[in-house]
């Protein structure tokens, strides 16, 4: 917990000076930590469509640097679909900026498994909300606010955050070590929880993930690594400096 905090110090000051670096690129300081670029800010290398082996051909584009999801029905998953990291990871620290539109919905999903056979809709993992909590009526769904932005999707609502007006860049964060795993929003820590644990696993009884196909290889979140994903939920949000570090 010590070094989470210590992270979390210098995940501030780097917050604090980001202002004046380029977008999608990495200081000499980050790659000596150990930080890689998931997204160069020009191709989509390192990245195929949920359950295909290549990128979406239409749909998500890499626009003035930037990953983008297109407007489309709003439906989950089902008119371009999701994008995964061709890597899985367990220990990680992963950091993204998002842009949200009027209304819009989506989500950075992690420990995702592919499963067989495939489900409907987006692929199961663990996720961190992105959400226009004003105009989506998901804000108002689930419980005690656990699908607002931020949140611990369906499970743990984000507490104490403060989210940038939409059309604003906020930045993303999630810290996986062990079973420890922490959301942080624009610099400030707004989820924190242990997989596994019967906490969470109270928590899940109580979810959308209590159902039999959300477990069919395994307790829901619990698997030991996974994919990032990047959710087509059928509206545009705007991604960059999507980048992780292996802890």
């Amino acid at each position: 917990m010590k070094k989470l905090l210590i992270s979390g110090i210098l995940f501030l000051a780097l917050v604090a000076a980001k202002g004046q670096q380029t977008p999608n690129t990495l200081t000499a300081q980050e790659k000596k930590d150990g930080w890689k670029l998931l997204f160069d800010g020009k191709t989509t290398n390192g990245w195929r469509g949920a359950y295909k082996d290549k990128f979406p051909e239409k749909g998500w584009d890499v626009t003035d640097g930037m990953l983008t999801i297109q407007q489309s029905n709003g439906s989950e998953s089902e008119s371009f679909g999701d994008i995964v990291t061709d890597g899985e990871y367990s220990d990680f620290d992963l950091v993204f900026d998002f842009k949200l539109t009027e209304g819009a919905n989506s989500g950075v999903k992690y420990f995702v498994a592919e499963q067989s056979p495939k489900p409907k809709g987006s692929a199961f993992g663990l996720e961190f909300q992105v959400l226009d909590d004003d105009k989506h009526p998901d804000a108002k769904l689930g419980r005690n606010g656990n699908r607002t932005v931020g949140s611990l999707y369906d499970l743990i609502p984000a507490t104490g955050k403060q989210a940038k007006p939409i059309g604003e860049w906020n930045t993303g964060r999630v810290i996986s070590k062990g079973k420890h795993v922490e959301h942080w929003l624009n610099g400030k820590k707004v989820v924190e929880y242990e997989r596994g644990s019967e906490q969470f696993r109270e928590l899940v009884a109580m979810s959308k993930y209590k159902a039999p196909n959300y477990n069919a290889n395994g307790r829901f979140g619990e698997a030991p690594k996974g994919h990032i994903l990047f959710q087509d939920h059928g509206n545009r949000v705007y991604f960059r400096n999507i980048k992780i570090k292996t802890l």
